[in-house]
């Protein structure tokens, strides 16, 4: 029989997969039918294939409120490859502070002038308006979990920041991230919207409100 040849996926699977476009649906009702808020966490879905992992509501608001702490009154906040981040800290628009996002995904171009194309393959590809030292705090999520990823994200914060820095990566990334950046991983734990593998931390390289 011909059909034999074809993949056939497990009933576990196929509830999953079933599930997972339940929920899309039910978020795209929601955004309809809401006065729907672009800056919202999953306005934009995960991309996978881009290694994209959104926080969860409260994770991502916990970072965003440090980011403002730490980069004080009228300072300056870039978010290298943490959408999730961006969005929190557009919800608090009101507050004495700006924030760009540099990000790989071309969907977030949708933010207009904040959106500044990131690839971090080219760290130092950066807009001429972009000035060197300009941001009071980066916060970072390299997209892979790999010491020639953080190596090069490394490089963009270094130019970006004035001092301060937030990483976020796996835990396993811990000897190199202080190699690279000097920082210094934080007792709080980060959680996202769906469970991921790898134990997550953040890291930093000042006194944060995050231990």
């Amino acid at each position: 029989d011909d059909d034999d040849d074809i993949p056939q996926l497990s009933s576990h699977t196929l509830a999953a997969l079933q599930e997972f476009y339940l929920e899309q649906q039910q978020r795209e009702g929601m955004k309809t039918s809401q006065g729907f808020n672009q800056y919202s966490i999953g306005s934009i879905e995960e991309d996978w294939q881009l290694s994209q992992f959104w926080y969860s509501d409260e994770t991502a608001s916990c970072l965003a409120n440090e980011a403002v702490v730490a980069a004080g009154k009228g300072g300056r906040i870039a978010c290298v490859s943490a959408p999730s981040v961006y969005q929190k800290l557009k919800e608090q628009d009101g507050k004495d502070f700006s924030v760009c996002i540099l990000e790989y995904d071309k969907r977030f171009s949708v933010y207009g002038e904040e959106f500044i194309f990131y690839d971090y393959n080219h760290p130092l590809s950066l807009p001429e308006n972009l000035l060197p030292h300009s941001f009071d705090i980066v916060i970072a999520d390299p997209p892979y979990l790999s010491e020639e990823c953080l190596q090069k994200t490394a490089e963009t914060i270094k130019y970006l920041t004035k001092g301060k820095i937030l990483l976020c990566t796996g835990a396993i990334m811990e000897e190199q991230a202080a190699k690279h950046l000097g920082v210094k991983i934080c007792k709080f734990i980060p959680k996202h919207s769906r469970n991921l593998a790898n134990e997550f931390r953040c890291y930093v390289n000042y006194a944060s409100g995050l231990d």
